[in-house]
């Protein structure tokens, strides 16, 4: 699946929501921005990876990749209100930071930096550094994209179930 796919897609489930809700002529930027922000936090809480103090283990992997992909949603999502959907991006990455406090860190940053440019090349680095990061989980491509496609699926679904 190439990126333009994964566009199509998130346009399409964009705008079904968008009129589900009549929200076609609100402004949604500063909204996704902060639920992009709110899902990655969702991610970090299942992986544990900052709970220095706590014995308890990361959930499951298919839980925290369930998650992971609620983010690339809401990255997509920001691409297509930006206007970046005809961009061509990579998103394989050979790098993988080990340390996963720093690679949330740097995604969470990257939010923070696109939210005030706007600019293909702060989106573009928010897209490599989580990728990175789902690398750094443990996830392909493959998984990503599997994943994805199933939770967009789940999203329209509850959309017809008012969610």
């Amino acid at each position: 699946m190439t990126m333009k796919e994964w566009f199509e897609m998130q346009r399409k489930l964009d705008q079904y929501i968008e009129e589900e809700h009549g929200l076609q002529s609100r402004p949604l930027f500063d909204d996704k921005i902060l639920a992009l922000l709110v899902e990655i936090g969702e991610l970090a809480n299942e992986t544990r990876c900052f709970k220095f103090w706590s014995k308890k283990p990361a959930s499951d992997s298919k839980v925290i990749l369930e998650e992971y992909v609620d983010g690339i949603h809401f990255i997509l999502s920001l691409g297509l209100e930006l206007g970046f959907a005809e961009n061509s991006f990579s998103v394989v990455s050979h790098e993988a930071n080990e340390d996963l406090v720093t690679s949330f860190l740097k995604v969470y940053h990257q939010v923070g930096e696109l939210r005030q440019s706007r600019s293909l090349q702060d989106y573009e680095e928010l897209l490599r550094q989580y990728f990175i990061l789902g690398q750094s989980l443990g996830f392909t491509i493959d998984d990503t994209q599997q994943a994805y496609k199933e939770k967009n699926e789940v999203n329209y679904k509850r959309q017809e179930e008012g969610y």
